[in-house]
């Protein structure tokens, strides 16, 4: 077993693994709900940072409505960003790395 191989490619394994978490931290998904009268801008780790509400879904007698809409469209980006984030982690963490079973004997 070549321990100088596989410390590479463990070193390896991490740098991409960092580099697709600061590419998922630069990345905004969007989610929206009331066919758009609501809409979520999230960063690809999941941090709302924005929120967009249309004057119409603004009604003062009902802010019951207008929170269920922003919930659903906070609801609906992070959807996104989980999904995208198992695009950009899944194929790192399924692993690469040999089995270790056999290390020590």
């Amino acid at each position: 077993m070549d321990l100088q191989g596989m410390l590479g490619q463990a070193m390896q394994m991490q740098q991409q693994m960092m580099e697709a978490q600061q590419e998922l931290e630069n990345t905004i998904v969007s989610g929206s709900s009331g066919g758009g009268l609501v809409t979520a801008k999230v960063t690809g780790t999941g941090d709302l940072v924005g929120l967009d509400i249309k004057p119409e879904a603004a009604d003062p007698e009902d802010t019951e409505t207008l929170a269920d809409l922003v919930i659903a469209a906070v609801r609906d980006a992070r959807n996104a960003a989980d999904k995208l984030a198992g695009e950009k982690m899944g194929p790192l963490a399924g692993g690469g790395m040999p089995d270790l079973g056999n290390l020590f004997g």
